[in-house]
């Protein structure tokens, strides 16, 4: 693809980079068309995204509605016909702001502000729209072929709340319209996965006003969350976890100590107790350090693994809430690890095992990102450096290939995180763990070695499902709701015909329950095909039950899938002993 640069030359740009340039002309073309329709609009920031574009526009008072977004895309249709070239030109700092001010652009004014005092600025124009970027762009407007307004949402200028909440219009741009149709198809069957609408129908989970960001779990969604920490636990007893419960509130100076408070405090919850401040927990580990802490503890214990099911808060903006996806309380599946320095390949080793079991078992591939150290971070060089070698020696170690996130470490360690691939292909990051120096030192943590010497033991964060309410969603969109036997809601569900098999329907329910299946009895007064279609399509129950005056003459029943119209007969035994068994095998 031929592109434009910023010194006015043209060439070839890279195959990586040509729908990122594709979608930052495509915001220009947009905020030309925005400019033609709405002559006292002033722009923001109008970058390429991850499948399009935005533009954040102040429109003054101006609301826009659906036909004002039909009338935007329409006029970039016209632009794009128009062939307009896009040509560079730069300026000085200074002619740059009176150029900008002439124009009215206060926000573009305040942005070159925002650059070095020698800076020349550079900027593209088509037609009769100028905009400061640094380019490159198409070549001609004529060169998008494919793009489509979605919507707009509010957005504060410079992401600041205390500055103008600004107007976001986004868009999609892909090189052809076959490219654009299946993304398009994609979000059509993304809206249909949604975890919030279907946790509604299946009753799984609530979101209200009352508590904004704080979810309630209904009892089917109960059921669904118990189910995965039961999985947990069995695992984590088999990898020789031991399981804590440490306090929600806990004062102050331990977040100071564990580095929480300096570097995290914005997102922390805190109240006053007798006359001192007192911080709800934004994570488990410092309750775990102090359970560590309250021991003396010898190297033949080592190494310690430690795992809790924790209730966090982090204080989340309440734009960014999204359903399970960001909330302000979540229960995180924690294990704190102390060992010493030389089991941290085999430790790291262990942990990777055991989350690439837990991501099997739902179908789940996966990307590995080794996070280095952030600028704001604690400790030394030697010990970053040691800690960021541990978990390349062990990712090395398991031939897993992996990419490296630059700066986004923790800020006491380093970190594995792992990008869940879901049956959209879309991802999720989940799974994590974290090699920490810092806090065993913050906290003076001991162990006493071989020569009856007091060492330094090395910790380990890690986690496996992530947050289990966000994991929950992932899952919920992941199987469109259709969950495994063992992790369904309702497992099964018992329909009877008429009433005259009732009698006998309330017998093979009890029959489940007392077989640990769980099951509901729906013996309304119904037609049994509307029975069927409510099971499958709302409650998507693995199996539904049918019962009738035969089945219920013959002592059988007549099970159907919900992911077949067909329907099997066997007697009830058979049917308890396939439920019970695709349970415990976990299928």
């Amino acid at each position: 693809m031929k592109v434009i640069f910023n010194n006015g030359t043209a060439g070839e740009c890279a195959p990586e980079e040509e729908l990122h340039i594709i979608r930052h002309s495509a915001a220009h073309i947009m905020a030309q068309a925005i400019k033609r329709l709405f002559p006292d609009a002033m722009f923001a920031y109008g970058p390429a995204t991850e499948n399009g574009f935005y533009y954040d526009v102040d429109l003054g008072d101006r609301k826009l509605g659906d036909e004002d977004l039909a009338a935007i895309e329409a006029e970039m249709k016209k632009i794009v016909k128009e062939n307009l070239p896009i040509k560079p030109f730069t300026l000085p700092r200074e002619e740059a702001v009176a150029f900008m001010t002439e124009r009215g652009e206060k926000y573009k004014v305040e942005h070159i502000g925002d650059l070095p005092e020698d800076a020349v600025i550079t900027f593209y124009q088509q037609g009769d729209y100028v905009d400061m970027c640094v380019g490159p762009h198409l070549c001609y407007t004529k060169a998008l072929k494919a793009f489509k307004i979605m919507g707009q949402s509010g957005a504060y200028w410079k992401n600041d709340k205390d500055n103008k909440m600004l107007t976001r219009v986004k868009g999609i741009a892909f090189a052809n319209q076959q490219d654009m149709e299946a993304y398009l198809t994609l979000l059509e069957e993304a809206e249909k996965r949604d975890h919030r609408r279907i946790g509604k129908e299946m009753g799984l989970f609530m979101l209200c006003d009352e508590a904004p960001g704080f979810p309630f779990f209904l009892p089917k969604g109960m059921a669904l969350k118990n189910a995965l920490i039961d999985y947990w636990r069995e695992i984590h007893t088999r990898e020789n976890y031991v399981e804590v419960s440490t306090p929600l509130i806990m004062n102050r100076h331990l977040w100071e100590t564990s580095g929480h408070w300096d570097h995290y405090k914005d997102n922390m919850y805190s109240t006053t107790i007798d006359d001192d401040t007192f911080c709800v927990k934004p994570m488990n580990c410092p309750g775990g350090v102090m359970v560590y802490r309250s021991n003396p503890h010898s190297y033949r214990e080592l190494p310690l693994r430690v795992g809790e099911l924790g209730l966090v808060h982090r204080h989340e903006l309440r734009g960014a809430l999204h359903g399970l996806f960001r909330v302000r309380c979540f229960t995180q599946d924690d294990a704190h690890i102390f060992m010493r320095r030389e089991q941290i390949t085999d430790e790291i080793v262990n942990v990777v095992h055991l989350i690439n079991e837990v991501y099997e078992k739902f179908g789940f591939k996966y990307d590995v990102e080794l996070s280095t150290r952030p600028e704001d971070s604690m400790g030394s060089d030697e010990d970053w450096e040691a800690a960021t070698n541990g978990l390349k020696g062990a990712l090395e170690n398991l031939g897993l290939p992996y990419t490296i996130n630059e700066g986004d470490g923790a800020f006491y360690g380093p970190k594995i995180d792992f990008h869940l691939t879901d049956s959209l292909g879309r991802t999720w990051q989940c799974g994590t763990i974290q090699l920490d120096f810092q806090m065993p030192l913050n906290f003076d943590l001991e162990y006493v070695d071989e020569k009856g010497e007091k060492q330094r033991p090395i910790m380990i964060h890690r986690v496996c499902f992530g947050s289990i309410e966000r994991f929950i969603g992932v899952l919920t969109e992941h199987y469109a709701g259709k969950f495994p036997v063992w992790l369904a809601p309702m497992q099964a569900k018992v329909l009877c015909v008429s009433e005259k098999c009732s009698e006998y329907g309330e017998k093979v329910y009890e029959a489940l329950r007392a077989a640990k299946v769980r099951c509901a009895l729906d013996n309304r007064n119904e037609k049994i095909g509307y029975l069927i279609r409510e099971a499958q399509v709302v409650d998507r129950v693995p199996y539904m039950v049918v019962i009738g005056q035969k089945e219920a003459e013959e002592g059988t029943v007549s099970i159907r899938s919900r992911d077949t119209a067909q329907t099997e007969t066997m007697s009830l035994q058979a049917f308890i002993e396939k439920i019970t068994g695709e349970i415990k095998e976990r299928v």
